[in-house]
Formats: C-alpha cells, structure tokens, sequence
C-alpha cells in the first residue's frame, strides 16, 4: 500500500514540476504577426533564391532592460535584416562560383536596442535554399528576450540530462546483472536494453542543442527519433508480456507490428506525429496487458495501469518535446517497480533456499543415524563380532569410513563425484553385512572433474536396496555410467536385480524429495529426474542441462 501512495506523490511532482516549467517559459514579449503560420517561401519561388518579409507589431516588454531576441525557424543558408539593418546571417548564401554553406534549422538573433521600440517591424529574410527544396517548409519567427531565448534549452537539457543519465546508469546496471547472474533473465536483459534505447532517444532528440546540424540532415535525426521510437515501442510491451507472463504474446506482438508500420507507412514523413502515435499504440497495448494482469491478480498489475494511463495524460496535456519523454520516465518506473517485485520474489525464494538448504544438511545427517538403521546396524555388528571377529572389524571400520564420508559433505552443496563414489561404495560393503548380500559396484565413463550435490546416488542406491530382490546369483550390481552431451550432461544407474513391484516407483517418496530439492538447490530448474523399471531392473537417470 505505501508503494502506491509514493507512486501517487511522486507522479503528482512530477506534474507539478511540469507545470511550473511552462509557466516560467512563458513569454516576456507581447507581439503579433501579419501570419501566425508559417511562410511558404519557396512555394512561388522558381529558383533557389528566396526573400521574405514578415510584419511584426511589439507590443509590450516586461523586462525592457533585457535584449530583444530573434528566433527563426528555417532552412536554407540566409541573412536576416530587422527594419533593414543586419542583425545576422546563418550559413553562407549560394553565389556564382561558390556553393552554398547550409545553414541550421534554428537561429537566435540579437536585436539592437535603438530597434526595438514599440510599434510596427519588417522581418527581411534573404537566403537560398539548394537543397531539400521539395519539402517546401516554411519560415516562422518568434520575438523573446534574447537571454530567455538561449537559457530555455538549457533549462529543458537539465532535466533531460537528469532523465539521459538515469537511464544510462540503469542500463549499464542491468546488463552487468545479466551477464553476471546464473540466472540469465530475458527481462533484465530486455530492461537494460530499453533504458538504453531512451537514453539514446533523448540524447538523439537534443542533441540540436549541443552541435550546429546543417539543414541539409535536418530531417536525419528526427528519422533517428523515430525508429528509436518504433523499436521502444515494441519492446516495452513485451517487457510487460514478459513479466505478466502474457499468454498470447505472439498474436499481440505480430499485432503491434503491424499496427506501427502502418502507422509509419501512412504518416510517412510526418515526423513527430508518427512519435505521437507510436508511443499511442505501445501504451494501449500495454494497458491491455496490465488490465489483463490487473484482472488476474497478479501484483503490480494495478499500480502499471495506473502510471500508463498517467503516462497518456502527460502526454496530452504538456507539449510533445518535453511530455513525451516524462511519459516514458513514468512507463520505465513502472517497469522499475515490476522489477522490484521480482527481485523480492527471487529474494525471497533464495531466503528460502537457504532453509531448503540447511533442511536438506539435516535430512543428510539424519539419514545415517536413525534410530532404525542404527538398531538394525549395531545388531549386526554385535552377531559379526560374535561369529567373525576380523570381519566384524572390517564392519566397523566400513560403517565408520561412511559416516566420516556423510559428515564431511553434510554441509556442502557439490561435492566431486570421486566422493559421492566412494561414500555409495562404503555404504554398499555396510549393507553387504547386514543383508549378508553381494552388493556389486560398476562404472562407466565417469569425469572426476565432475561435481553433483550431496548423496543423490547414495539415496537412489538405498532405495534400489530396500525394493530390489537378488538375482539368481545372489547378488544385486549398480552400475553408474556418465555421458555429456552438448547442451546436457547426464548420470546413468542401473540396479541390476528383481524388482520386488513391476509399477512405476513412486516418485514423492521421501527419499525422491530429497534427490529433487537437492537438483533444484543447485540447479534451479534446468535438470530432468526419471526413475522406471527396465527388463534388467531398475534405471534411474538424472540429465542437467547446461545454461551457459
């Protein structure tokens, strides 16, 4: 509950904070134009030399003593000219002989103060435009204080490079957690990759700020803008696919593709329209998925519908360049907070292997002093001693070298499988005394190198002791072979001998829930486990697959 009203307080902030920056970038100039919309200058133009003059009535300054300021928006390479008199060029004009030196898309000009009186004022743009001529944009003019036209995108790269920063930081994070971590998450993976994308996506969006981009590539990086789009918009709701575990994700991801081509294909060259309406799709897609969450009951499903649906309303109601990036930071908390929740849960699940871990320590110790094992054990030793002194030393000798072998891994989670080995022969020359049986052992294949967790195979052998009837010979073989493969390895045991029921065993005895809660201690979930009966008698296997 506290998570939810942290999340309320900071969106309302966030907002806030939204609010107060469009208020301070409101303008100190009272002006109006001839034409609030922009001049098409080339449109009658039969050449690539163009001249404009706009009209420009000033009305009023609040703060006189600061600079008039001039920003045009335009292609080309021109000379700008208030009330006749040059108050700035941008790039250099085409002339006989020498080609044109494009100028950028956005300028700021200084107005001299003896200029800038009330009253009416003629604009003059004279320039050429060679290139991108087709596109037939406009030119538009705004008036400000000079100062507040070159502290404004300061302002706005302040908060963005707060936003770019956090983004790289997190994406560096996360793809050292997944390339460190045992588990190889795709979420993690997918996250990292999505806070890369939007750092790239403010970075690429700004950077107008930060170098002079000629006119000529102008249209360049706004293409950037949006395939950066195009792709965020595709991977964050599969993110939320991912973490929801989404059933239909093919159908909706073929479906979202679709969608944002034929978006691209019908607003081609439309640029921040098509922004706009990806970033529409990937949210209502994404809403989908977090209602159906939300309905399901899975946690966290609430708390995204709710930042995306704040997300959508930042995005109506604060101008394109800055809300659009604040919704994105709202729709990357949200995937923040699944994230949190899953680490608690992976956290917990580690807390609790951890008792599974020392539950399983106890169990190991347990399974060699039993009260019944020892009974029956002592009762043979006591008739050995009697009958055989020199075996009955052997006996204890045997019993002694097992529980020495049980106490050394009892609180290990591998041990080499020369160990295990060694600890399943010595509990066969045991029992061979108590039953007065032939307990034969055989291996095949078997890797030193090899490490499995603790008494497996010595559990798979008391069970095929205490369910397996001699052959005719009077003995019963285990026959432990190895063999790897390249994206598994496997452990083999055949007891050789009858089986005293011809059924399937049964797979939830105690002594199978330990073999499993030990594979899936050290393993998590990437080993199979499958005991049956063979025409020669019984066949355990035990497959681990490899994760690297």
């Amino acid at each position: 509950m506290y998570r939810s009203a942290f999340f309320t307080i900071f969106l309302l902030l966030l907002f806030t904070s939204c609010k107060q920056y469009t208020e301070f970038v409101k303008s100190d100039v009272t002006y109006y134009k001839d034409d609030d919309k922009p001049h098409d200058y080339l449109g009658s133009s039969p050449d690539s030399i163009f001249k404009v003059n706009i009209d420009v009535d000033l009305y009023k300054r609040e703060n006189p003593s600061a600079p008039l300021g001039l920003q045009i928006n335009a292609f080309g390479a021109f000379d700008v000219y208030w009330d006749g008199v040059l108050v700035g060029s941008n790039g250099k004009m085409a002339k006989s002989g020498q080609s044109e030196v494009p100028g950028t898309e956005m300028t700021y000009y200084q107005i001299p103060e003896k200029l800038a009186g009330k009253g009416r004022h003629i604009v003059t743009i004279t320039g050429t435009q060679m290139q991108l001529r087709e596109t037939l944009r406009g030119i538009d003019v705004k008036l400000e204080s000079y100062l507040r036209l070159h502290r404004a995108p300061l302002i706005v790269m302040s908060f963005m490079n707060l936003m770019a920063g956090a983004f790289l930081i997190a994406s560096i994070y996360y793809f050292f957690l997944y390339i460190n971590s045992t588990r190889k998450e795709a979420t993690v993976l997918l996250f990292g990759i999505i806070c890369l994308l939007f750092f790239c996506l403010l970075i690429i969006e700004y950077i107008k700020f930060y170098i002079d981009i000629p006119y000529t590539h102008f249209y360049t990086r706004l293409q950037i803008v949006g395939l950066l789009t195009f792709i965020i918009s595709i991977l964050v709701p599969w993110y939320f696919m991912l973490q929801f575990g989404f059933k239909r994700k093919r159908l909706f991801l073929f479906l979202l593709f679709a969608g944002l081509v034929i978006i691209y294909v019908k607003h081609y060259g439309h640029y921040d329209k098509t922004a706009i309406y990806f970033s529409y799709v990937m949210c209502f897609v994404s809403i989908i998925i977090a209602v159906d969450a939300a309905f399901r009951k899975i946690k966290g499903g609430v708390i995204v519908v709710a930042g995306l649906l704040a997300s959508i309303v930042v995005n109506k109601f604060i101008f394109y360049d800055f809300g659009l990036f604040i919704s994105f930071t709202i729709i990357v908390l949200s995937m923040l907070y699944l994230h949190t929740i899953k680490t608690k849960a992976l956290e917990e699940a580690h807390n609790a292997s951890l008792l599974l871990s020392s539950r399983l320590q106890l169990e190991l110790v347990k399974k060699n002093i039993q009260p019944h094992f020892l009974r029956n054990t002592l009762t043979s030793l006591i008739d050995w001693i009697e009958e055989s002194p020199q075996q009955g030393v052997v006996f204890i000798r045997a019993l002694a070298d097992e529980f020495d072998i049980m106490n050394s891994i009892s609180e290990k989670t591998l041990i080499p499988v020369r160990q295990e080995i060694e600890l399943c022969k010595k509990h066969l020359e045991v029992m061979s005394f108590r039953k007065e049986l032939n307990y034969k052992w055989e291996e095949k294949n078997i890797d030193e190198n090899e490490e499995i967790p603790p008494a497996i195979i010595h559990t798979i052998i008391e069970n095929g002791i205490t369910h397996s009837l001699p052959s005719k010979d009077g003995s019963i073989t285990f026959c432990l072979s190895f063999i790897r493969e390249k994206k598994y390895k496997q452990y083999t045991l055949l007891t050789v001998a009858k089986n005293r029921n011809k059924k399937k065993s049964d797979l939830n005895g105690t002594g199978f829930k330990y073999i499993k809660a030990r594979l899936n201690e050290s393993y998590g979930n990437n080993w199979q486990f499958d005991s049956f009966a063979v025409e020669e008698g019984w066949l355990t296997e035990i497959k681990i697959f490899d994760t690297k």
